[in-house]
């Protein structure tokens, strides 16, 4: 006897199909696998074994030889545990053929029959929607594949209620999702934030253009407090792109709905490996910056890090995506984020700190500022000081403009550069030169000042980028020599670090 059952394998985002074949032969009993299965997809013929028997059902004193489809594809986790115990009662006769129909699944099985959930659920629950099937699956990941749209989700949670719904005896309901789905936990509002008056412009100009964004300054003075207000700001996420951040978090399982709608803001520990933050792994795997995709990547106490993992940032700054090579397989995530980063001047901190004088040396201060090196800070748009604040600022009775106000700036300066064509800090060099067409007076003008500061041309571009982005806040056509000051003031770490105008 050979029975066929279609289900979902997880490659990266990507859940191709895989057939599940299982032929029941003569001969001494036994359960063989092939198709490229690992670790966790071998171990399943104990699981399935146990399932079966403790739900009531024979499990066939036959050979029986799974194979699964395709062969090069490997295949991983406990996904395949429910379709391989479909496939041997429809083997063995104890189901017919026809009562899968058009119908995928996956799930793993708990030694008594128990449905449990599995993870990149999501990613499955779309190729199924394209397919034009039904899902049936563990009833805990229910609500998760419903945000597919379009999709016939068939929630169960044991393997008794799969059979009774095959074989007609109690069919199970189509699940919908009762309401909406909402983010559950609340976005930290800019109106918190007190004095810092340019450092809440640089976040607002970062949040209109995509720039990214580096905080310096002594301890305590607002860094990760800014740095944390940025996703509020930024404009809700399209149905499109929540769907595209929930498939992320699904393959890497966490909770998809906790943060539903609003941009991700991801905050790694300084220790994190290459792998943690860029993504790999044995079984690779999306790393921060993945999962930071269409919202904030958060670095504190950037020159702490190693820098080789700051270095592995570079291509994906730049191309939006990450590639993980491996001798067996390779994986592209998606990995748009804005780079925010917080950084003290010196070991101590307290270089240029009015309330505490520095003790480092010299070669201390050089060595430490040397960690971040020049082609990472050039992709860096805007640099910021930020200072001690007085203590009437501190103590200040006042609340500053909220994060619901600035966005509708953002967003309108955002429509206008969509219909260029894309976010400035986006643009190519033929784009840029078309959107910051600058006269003769502002040509001559930055000229100079890039002379003086020694900048690279990668420095040089996003300048122009983010003058361009200034000149869109303010509603001006043309890139104006104002915008380009205010520009070059936001490269401030050059001046502090001792590279700019002395």
């Amino acid at each position: 006897m050979l029975a066929i059952i279609p289900t979902r394998a997880s490659v990266g985002l990507a859940a191709p199909e895989v057939v599940v074949e299982v032929h029941l032969s003569n001969g001494l009993p036994g359960l063989a696998i092939v198709g490229l299965p690992e670790a966790a997809v071998k171990e399943s013929r104990e699981r399935v074994r146990s399932a079966l028997i403790n739900a009531g059902f024979e499990f066939p004193a036959k050979r029986i030889t799974l194979n699964l489809a395709p062969a090069d594809l490997p295949k991983e986790g406990g996904r395949f545990d429910l379709p391989i115990a479909l496939g041997i009662l429809v083997a063995s006769g104890q189901i017919p053929q026809e009562a899968i129909g058009n119908l995928e699944c996956l799930g793993e099985l708990a030694l008594d029959g128990q449905l449990r959930a599995v993870t990149g659920v999501l990613p499955a629950a779309l190729a199924v929607t394209d397919a034009g099937r039904q899902l049936l699956l563990p009833a805990a990941n229910a609500d998760e594949a419903a945000l597919a749209g379009n999709l016939e989700v068939l929630p169960v949670s044991n393997l008794l209620e799969v059979v009774a719904h095959l074989t007609g005896e109690r069919r199970i309901a189509p699940h919908q999702l009762t309401e909406p789905p909402a983010a559950t936990l609340a976005a930290a509002d800019l109106c918190d934030v007190r004095g810092q008056h340019q450092a809440r412009r640089a976040l607002e100009v970062a949040a209109a253009g995509g720039h990214n964004l580096l905080f310096a300054g002594p301890p305590g003075t607002g860094k990760t407090m800014l740095a944390s207000r940025l996703a509020g700001i930024l404009p809700p996420l399209t149905e499109s792109e929540c769907l595209e951040v929930a498939a992320i978090r699904s393959v890497c399982g966490l909770d998809i709905l906790e943060r539903w709608g609003q941009r991700p803001f991801r905050a790694p520990h300084h220790g994190a490996s290459p792998a943690a933050l860029v993504g790999g792994g044995s079984r690779p795997r999306p790393g921060e910056i993945s999962l930071a995709h269409q919202g904030v990547l958060f670095l504190d106490e950037l020159p702490e890090f190693d820098r080789k993992v700051l270095e592995a940032m570079r291509e994906p700054l730049e191309s939006g995506r990450v590639h993980i090579a491996r001798a067996s397989h390779q994986r592209e995530y998606p990995a748009r984020f804005q780079l925010v980063a917080a950084m003290n001047p010196c070991p101590c901190g307290h270089l240029g700190d009015p309330r505490q004088q520095c003790s480092c040396t010299p070669n201390q201060i050089q060595r430490y500022q040397a960690r971040l090196s020049g082609p990472l800070l050039d992709r860096i748009d805007l640099q910021i000081e930020v200072p001690a604040l007085p203590a009437d600022q501190l103590t200040a009775n006042t609340q500053g403009e909220s994060s619901d106000i600035v966005r509708e700036r953002v967003m309108a300066a955002r429509k206008i550069q969509y219909a260029r064509g894309g976010l400035n800090a986006h643009l190519s060099t033929s784009e840029l030169e078309a959107a910051c067409a600058l006269g003769e007076d502002e040509r001559s003008w930055l000229s100079g000042v890039l002379a003086r500061l020694n900048l690279s041309a990668r420095a040089y571009h996003r300048v122009l980028k983010v003058a361009r982005t200034i000149a869109d806040l303010n509603g001006e056509g043309r890139v104006e020599k104002s915008a380009l000051m205010e520009a070059i003031g936001y490269r401030q770490l050059d001046r502090m670090m001792g590279r700019g105008v002395q």
